[in-house]
């Protein structure tokens, strides 16, 4: 056995001499504390009290009371002539109480108490330490001036009135709300105040706010048969019936819903019509328009996501549904600021105000303080015309990659799969025309550097289609990823 000397006392014993608490007390609390975790191991011997002051540099009656105050609570034994000795309270019977205290040296595996586990929440994303990887659509970080972000966040922290707000717990983001209506109203035609603006953390933020507040359990909400997971799983765990319709390449199959609406009340349908996730076909203008007609006629909300919206790389613009609703049945939610990057981003939702105000009761219980100084960058990035600069920058090069990924696609897999050039987003649609497993095939890509998640493969029946993501890959990255998938493409064939 070492000598206790050798024990690193030093490493969890921290003493204040400044505290309230005698420093005998806090000697022989952190004593404990460290028996219980496993620092000072059972039937070992301590350190003698002259040679435990020395260390420590306290006055050795200051060590012997610690002692005796340690021995009197059963967690050490002095025996005269031989020291002091760390007890193996597991295997001895005492009527002390503190000999039956669970030792800390092992964190409980377990909760001692039931709890409801579920399913439908499980982390749907996957990681890997691959060179090269795929994902479903996400925005470069690189193409980011994040010095800039950084300098701006600083200079905004060092405000004197940013101080205050963050000291104000009531505070409600007033200034970025107005810069940010003013921004959707320009960019998508709405006709809102700060006052229809509800702030969040994330999209998925506000589709949950949505679904507590308006979603009862068994209520009918409609979805693409094909759609955005985290999206069902929110409104699955709110109890929600999901009910699914078919999507072509108009979008979302609008008759079949209105045929469904014949003999089924819903409560909610949830659209991406801008680019459809995953397909990334967009909604047609009739079909938007039918679906209005529909929502005003049974009563349903629309829950309107605008994923993807600011990636849009023709010169003609689809305004979402929000802009042409005039009776109040369009929720429409979406992220701002997603083309910097994730933690420069926040979730928002567009409602008439008298949701909002519900709503915020919500959002004051999960996020009741905000992001106020993000808040305040982003604000003063849209008055300052820096979001519309960064973006038009960073289309120019999305545009650039999505048109060599769709080139490369053609090149490698024009035979064997077909698919459609987006007229925006951050991803391509790829429907395979041959026989094929893809988790054998992405499990054969991981063996070679090139990492495809489960969430964008999509294989049943009717499809075989993957969601490729292309905004994150340069040019280079793009060739190098699908000269791998062709690879294990063909030998998987053979």
């Amino acid at each position: 056995m070492s000598s206790p000397v050798e024990i690193p006392f030093l490493s969890f014993i921290d003493l204040d001499r400044q505290a309230k608490t005698p420093i005998y007390l806090q000697l022989a609390q952190q004593l404990i504390n460290a028996i219980q975790r496993g620092y000072l191991i059972p039937n070992s011997k301590m350190p003698g009290s002259r040679t435990l002051s020395e260390l420590l540099q306290l006055h050795r009656k200051t060590v012997i009371a610690a002692y005796e105050d340690l021995h009197h609570q059963g967690w050490i034994a002095i025996l005269p002539n031989k020291g002091a000795f760390v007890m193996d309270n597991k295997n001895r019977i005492s009527e002390r109480p503190y000999d039956s205290l669970v030792s800390l040296a092992n964190y409980p595996p377990k909760t001692g108490y039931s709890f409801n586990q579920s399913n439908i929440l499980d982390n749907p994303f996957e990681q890997s330490n691959c060179t090269f990887q795929f994902n479903d659509g996400t925005a470069d970080i690189r193409l980011t001036e994040i010095k800039k972000l950084s300098g701006l966040y600083s200079a905004t922290l060092k405000r004197k009135n940013t101080l205050k707000k963050i000291n104000n717990p009531l505070h409600t983001g007033e200034y970025f709300r107005e810069q940010l209506s003013n921004y959707l109203n320009n960019s998508r035609g709405l006709h809102i105040s700060k006052n229809n603006l509800l702030i969040t953390r994330s999209t998925e933020m506000s589709l949950y706010i949505i679904s507590q507040l308006l979603i009862k359990p068994n209520d009918v909400v409609m979805v693409a048969e094909l759609g955005l997971f985290t999206a069902n799983m929110i409104f699955q765990k709110a109890g929600a019936n999901i009910k699914t319709l078919a999507v072509d390449d108009r979008g979302i199959d609008i008759d079949q819903l209105a045929e469904k609406l014949k003999n089924t009340s819903i409560r909610a349908i949830y659209i991406t019509p801008h680019h459809h996730y995953p397909t990334t076909v967009s909604l047609s203008a009739q079909r938007r328009l039918q679906l209005l007609q529909l929502a005003r006629t049974h009563g349903f909300i629309i829950i309107e996501d605008d994923y993807d919206y600011d990636f849009q790389y023709d010169k003609s613009t689809i305004m979402p549904l929000a802009s042409a609703d005039v009776n109040g049945m369009v929720i429409y939610v979406g992220s701002f600021g997603k083309s910097l990057t994730p933690s420069f981003s926040t979730g928002f939702v567009v409602a008439p105000q008298n949701l909002i105000v519900e709503m915020q009761k919500y959002l004051g219980i999960l996020d009741r303080q905000g992001d106020i100084v993000m808040e305040q960058v982003l604000g003063e990035m849209i008055a300052e015309g820096d979001i519309h600069r960064h973006l038009k920058k960073s289309l120019k090069i999305y545009r650039e990659r999505r048109n060599y990924c769709s080139v490369l696609l053609a090149k490698h897999f024009g035979h064997q799969s077909n698919f459609s050039v987006p007229n925006g987003g951050l991803a391509i649609w790829l429907e395979w025309d041959i026989p094929i497993s893809l988790l054998q095939l992405a499990n054969a890509c991981q063996k070679n550097d090139l990492f495809i998640p489960k969430n964008i493969l999509y294989q049943n029946r009717n499809t075989t289609a993957m969601r490729i993501g292309f905004g994150h890959l340069t040019t280079d990255e793009m060739e190098k990823s699908l000269e791998i998938l062709k690879e294990c493409l063909v030998q998987s064939l053979h």
